[in-house]
């Protein structure tokens, strides 16, 4: 336990190692070490402080990417005057930002197309009308809570697991409001459903997407992780399906139409995925360069939905407009719609990560973690921080770290980052919404007694990995 806690510290922080290499006078390369340094703790303690906000988003109404970005400029600056110091050449830590950019842009890219698709196809009513066919079909709870974590399990590896939650926690919400035990065990199948199905697809999460553009496993050897994900979420909502009642509420009758071009939009969605994994495995070329090609045929098509409709080229009112459902569709206000709180504090995170990386720290960590612990037990570890801490800086440092590692390893932490956060509510972006979503049903302590259960299907789903996918460790 005591070697534990430390690294457990540092990973929390989400530090990450590059050595640093000076030339001596035999030509060998010698490795600086600047964990000890003042600047070095200056930064970490000023990460911890600016996640530390973070994690109290809620209650300090303070934009989470407003810290770690914040944090990221600060944690430059004293790398910057740290090299300085020890005679390090500046053009070291230029090129050293520069790397974390081109990662970030990479990621800003890709998520921004399909930020901007989901966006379009939520327009179009294209969610809406499957929530208003499932309101209006008669189910009974049971069904519900089986339907709607089965969709939840199924959208999410194509939309990300915030939208897939929210979509579903709709339905829920509508069908049984009145019903507080169902919502908040139907919210729960919905947040292990939502997080498990995006673990065997790098569209799924913004953890499985970070692994596939490092080439860690390609697009085909994530669907490994199919079955072991499905135990995940079918562990649990078996366990929790006897606590549902039959009973039958009455059918809403809510049918909401798609709009003009609604099917095409999820085609071309369609399309724009197969462009990005074409390019990554045929051309070797960037995912998030086919995505921005997707991109294009969105903004075609959605001239066309102006020509067709006999609309304006010209907006009656400013880019950004809060009434984005009136007016010609316009692919600039998808974009604007876009999570740019998000996608920010992605910048943050990655900057951060980067700059502490200058200062050695993961050196520490890597070794104590991966060669201290061993592969298994270190990625199972992962999991289980990304319920406390978001799987995202937690990832990030794994990927920078780079332990030699089997790809049945490196498929097992991808699968615990992704489905470790359903431990707790606060442990992903799908729990903390449906927080919101159905606030004071489901709630941290909700959620907090069926852990157990959950926690069954997160060991099940790794023992099944293990078995399955012997071949591959």
């Amino acid at each position: 336990m005591k070697r534990i806690i430390p690294f457990c510290v540092a990973l929390l922080c989400g530090t990450a190692q590059v050595a640093l290499a000076s030339t001596g006078h035999g030509g060998e390369a010698s490795t600086l070490d600047l964990t000890v340094s003042p600047f070095g703790y200056a930064s970490l303690i000023l990460f911890v402080l600016a996640y530390v906000l973070v994690i109290f988003e809620e209650q300090l109404h303070l934009r989470k990417s407003k810290p770690v970005m914040f944090a990221a400029g600060v944690i430059w600056v004293l790398v910057a005057l740290t090299y300085k110091q020890v005679g390090i050449a500046p053009e070291t830590a230029h090129n050293a930002i520069i790397h974390n950019i081109t990662e970030y842009a990479e990621l800003l890219l890709f998520l921004l197309a399909a930020m901007t698709y989901i966006n379009s196809m939520e327009e179009r009513n294209v969610f809406q009308a499957l929530r208003g066919w499932l309101v209006s079909r008669g189910f009974s709870l049971r069904v519900v809570f089986w339907i709607t974590g089965l969709l939840a399990f199924l959208i999410s590896p194509i939309a990300d697991n915030l939208t897939t939650a929210l979509l579903m926690g709709a339905v829920v919400m509508a069908v049984a409001k009145d019903n507080p035990k169902f919502v908040a065990l139907a919210c729960i199948n919905i947040v292990v459903g939502a997080n498990a199905g995006g673990a065997f697809s790098p569209f799924g999460d913004i953890t499985t997407l970070m692994v596939w553009q490092k080439g860690q496993v390609s697009f085909v050897q994530f669907f490994n992780l199919f079955f072991p994900s499905l135990i995940n979420w079918l562990i649990p909502a078996f366990i929790m399906s006897f606590a549902i009642s039959k009973e039958v509420p009455e059918a809403l009758t809510e049918k909401v139409s798609m709009k003009f071009g609604a099917k095409r939009i999820i085609g071309l969605f369609l399309a724009t995925i197969v462009t990005a994994v074409s390019f990554h495995n045929f051309l070797s070329l960037p995912p998030a360069a086919g995505m921005m090609l997707g991109l294009s045929y969105l903004g075609i098509f959605a001239y066309y939905i102006k020509i067709k409709e006999k609309r304006q080229l010209e907006y009656d009112a400013p880019l950004g407009h809060a009434d984005d459902q009136a007016g010609p569709f316009d692919i600039f206000r998808k974009i604007a719609r876009a999570e740019w709180d998000t996608l920010l504090f992605f910048y943050g995170v990655i900057l951060c990560v980067g700059g502490l990386s200058q200062f050695g720290y993961l050196a520490l960590v890597s070794q104590q973690m991966y060669e201290g612990l061993g592969p298994t037990n270190a990625n199972i570890l992962v999991g289980v921080l990304s319920a406390i801490v978001d799987n995202i800086p937690v990832m990030f440092a794994v990927l920078t770290m780079e332990p030699h590692m089997s790809l049945g390893q490196w498929l097992l932490v991808t699968l615990t980052a992704g489905v470790g956060g359903s431990l707790l509510s606060i442990g992903s972006a799908a729990g903390v919404a449906l927080m919101g979503t159905a606030r004071g049903v489901y709630t941290f302590g909700a959620h907090l007694k069926w852990m157990p259960v959950v926690a069954l299907g997160y060991a099940a789903s790794i023992y099944a990995h293990q078995v399955i996918n012997s071949n591959l460790f």
